[in-house]
C-alpha cells in the first residue's frame, strides 16, 4: 500500500509542477487511460503467438512504458475520485472469487454467468 501511495505522490507532484490539474477532469483522464491501453494493444495486434514471443523479447521496455502510462492514469483517476485503489482491487478480487469458484472456473475462460 505504501508503494502505491508513493507512486500517487510522484504523479501528483509531476502534475502540479506542470499546472495540469486544470485539464484533468474525470472524463478526459478516463479517455487518456483508454488511449494508453490501446497503445499497449497495438504491440500485439496482428501477431501470431510465435511473433508475439519474439516481439516481446525485443520490445519489452517499450511495452513497459505503455503499461506505466496506463498505471499513471489509473492511479491519478483513483486519487482524483478519492478511491482507494488497493481496497477497490481487494474488494473486486473477493467478488470475482465468488463469481469464479475454482471448481467451476479452473481452466475455463467462460464468463461467470455461464459457468
Amino acid at each position: 500500500m505504501s508503494e502505491i501511495k508513493g507512486l500517487i505522490e510522484k504523479i501528483k507532484k509531476f502534475r502540479e509542477e506542470r499546472d495540469w490539474k486544470q485539464f484533468h477532469n474525470p472524463k478526459d483522464v478516463a479517455i487518456s487511460l483508454v488511449l494508453e491501453a490501446t497503445e499497449v494493444m497495438e504491440h500485439f495486434q496482428w501477431k501470431s503467438q510465435p511473433e508475439m514471443e519474439k516481439y516481446i523479447k525485443k520490445r519489452k521496455n517499450e511495452i513497459g512504458e505503455e503499461l506505466a502510462d496506463v498505471l499513471y492514469w489509473v492511479l491519478l483517476l483513483s486519487h482524483d475520485l478519492e478511491i482507494n485503489i488497493t481496497d477497490a482491487l481487494d474488494k473486486k478480487l473477493k467478488k470475482n472469487e465468488k463469481r469464479y469458484p475454482v471448481d467451476k472456473a479452473k481452466g475455463k475462460h467462460t464468463k461467470y454467468d455461464k459457468l
